[in-house]
């Protein structure tokens, strides 16, 4: 297959500092003709703002208008799904739980409110399913979701709560690829027909993930995180702000079509959005995949 089967495209298309950045024409100057653009040059996008607070149907309905057949859209599953803080005045208002707290995990929320909050994320998505334009959901959990028993049981609930739509898993705690865990945590994901999501990210730290390229279903997801030196700030430019160098990308070009050899799609994501570094990135990828 090559490189005929992968995807490549960014997390994110409405960033302000891309905005600022000209990447844009002039005329590209509303949100319609932004996503217009974008889907001129790219087959698919990760939509990032669905981690913050769930999308409205109308909205999906518009991504799903304002792009053309063929478009893809990957959307990161809402923080409280994958038991990140999530904000008190993110959820949906009539779920929101009495509390003085600011950020809520899945248990300070009665066990309906929390069902509810399931199925009206998954329902929001439904013009994009329609329309054929749904790639994965993707699940990305929190550092301190380490290898053990309950976790992998939550990763088949999340499969089965989502099913008939895809999701795919990408891990942010080393456990899971200490020693003998990483053919143990691959043969899990394989064994179910998860998508594994293959980082690159920086190295050291206890959310960092090696950079392990395995197909684990039919659909393989690769991320690029960059490699800033101050992935643990709290300015999320800090963290992203990492402009990959031609060479860099090159040495990947012959691992992702490996990938493609092995699956029947591949989706590439550029996550260092800061400026323009995302999509330049993700237009180098795609001349190198090319060449």
């Amino acid at each position: 297959m090559g490189s005929r089967n992968i995807l490549v495209g960014t997390a994110s298309w409405t960033d302000k500092t891309l905005l600022a950045s000209g990447w844009y024409p002039a005329e590209a100057n509303t949100p319609e003709k932004r996503l217009a653009y974008y889907a001129s040059r790219f087959p698919l996008v990760e939509v990032d703002a669905t981690y913050y607070s769930p999308p409205a149907e109308s909205t999906a309905q518009l991504w799903a208008q304002r792009t053309p057949d063929g478009f893809t859209f990957n959307i990161k599953a809402f923080s409280l799904l994958t038991g990140h803080p999530t904000k008190v005045s993110a959820i949906y208002k009539d779920l929101r739980p009495e509390t003085t707290k600011k950020n809520v995990y899945p248990d300070d929320l009665p066990r309906e409110a929390y069902e509810q909050v399931w199925e009206r994320f998954l329902a929001a998505l439904q013009p994009l399913v329609d329309a054929g334009k749904l790639g994965v959901l993707l699940f990305q959990f929190p550092p301190w979701f380490t290898i053990r028993r309950a976790n992998k049981q939550y990763l088949l609930e999340v499969a089965q709560r989502c099913a008939p739509l895809r999701v795919a898993i990408e891990l942010r705690n080393k456990t899971w690829f200490d020693g003998d865990n990483q053919a143990e945590t691959l043969d899990f994901l394989a064994s179910h027909d998860l998508p594994f999501v293959c980082v690159d990210m920086p190295q050291g730290h206890t959310s960092s993930i090696p950079p392990v390229v395995a197909a684990t279903a039919d659909l393989a997801v690769v991320r690029f995180h960059g490699h800033s030196d101050k992935w643990t700030s709290k300015n999320i430019y800090e963290r992203f702000g990492y402009r990959y160098s031609r060479r860099e990308l090159a040495e990947w070009a012959p691992r992702l079509r490996d990938l493609a050899d092995r699956t029947s799609q591949v989706h590439v994501l550029m996550n260092n959005c800061y400026s323009d570094y995302a999509q330049t990135n993700a237009t180098d990828l795609i001349e190198l995949l090319n060449g």
